[in-house]
């Protein structure tokens, strides 16, 4: 397994805690800008584009070993002998699993709206219809939002997937490769085995959104003894977006305290 030099943004002072956080599927750097700026005041915040997705390389294999391999890289660069690490959905399974396997690496963990177990969805259809998109016929992004409706109803999330579209040379073109992401997406649905893992026994804090329901206490508690789980009303799984100051009042009483 060849970990990868991956892209990331960088803020906050460098004399500060370091802070990693991790995007979810789909994501990149730029979706935590904001909360990453704010976060920036009391850590020094590292934001990495995990493999495949945002200025990161595009490599044929893409999950959870794969990922945590890359991260471990990433430390060891510059010289970050421990840190605080928050990831959300896939990033949150990221950290987990680099967690469980380099706990000495890890300060405290915070876990975003998703657990260590392997779902029962599916991308395939959304995948499909990003693929289905007639990229040579688009004019604007208004209108490959408009293309996309009938398919992917929910408008707050085509407009999340449609940042990956970019225009280049007056054409656009997916930042993404979505036949990477196809192969892999059941990847990235499952969380690997951990028969042989010890339990991370660190300081852990899943946050989840009451809207959602991939985190159930049951499923974090074996792997994860010493997590608390903290709820956000009137939020899923976007909770940083839906609710982002009850979700950094959080994040910032977790890792002060």
């Amino acid at each position: 397994m060849e970990p990868i030099e991956l892209a990331f943004e960088e803020l906050g002072n460098s004399d500060a805690c370091p802070l990693i956080i991790l995007h979810g599927f789909f994501a990149s750097s730029r979706n935590w800008r904001q909360v990453a700026e704010r976060l920036s005041a009391g850590f020094h915040v590292y934001v990495p584009d995990m493999r495949n997705h945002g200025s990161s390389p595009h490599v044929p294999v893409m999950d959870y070993p794969s990922m945590a391999a890359d991260l471990k890289l990433f430390l060891d660069q510059r010289e970050i002998k421990a840190a605080h690490f928050l990831g959300h959905s896939m990033g949150g399974k990221v950290a987990m699993w680099f967690a469980l396997n380099y706990p000495e690496y890890v300060d405290k963990l915070i876990v975003v709206d998703i657990a260590p177990v392997s779902y029962k969805h599916s991308f395939d259809h959304l995948i499909q219809a990003l693929k289905a998109l007639p990229l040579s016929e688009i004019s604007n992004r208004k209108q490959a939002e408009a293309e996309l409706a009938a398919e992917i109803p929910e408008l707050g999330y085509r407009q999340f997937l449609l940042q990956n579209l970019v225009l280049s040379h007056g054409e656009y073109r997916w930042r993404i490769d979505l036949d990477i992401f196809y192969r892999m997406a059941p990847n990235i649905i499952a969380f690997p085995e951990t028969e042989q893992l010890e339990p991370f026994t660190g300081s852990a804090l899943f946050i989840a959104g009451a809207d959602s329901d991939y985190v159930k206490l049951d499923d974090i508690t074996v792997l994860f003894p010493e997590a608390d789980l903290s709820i956000i009303d009137n939020a899923g799984h976007w909770l940083h977006v839906q609710q982002p100051d009850i979700f950094i009042e959080r994040v910032e009483n977790f890792l002060l305290d």
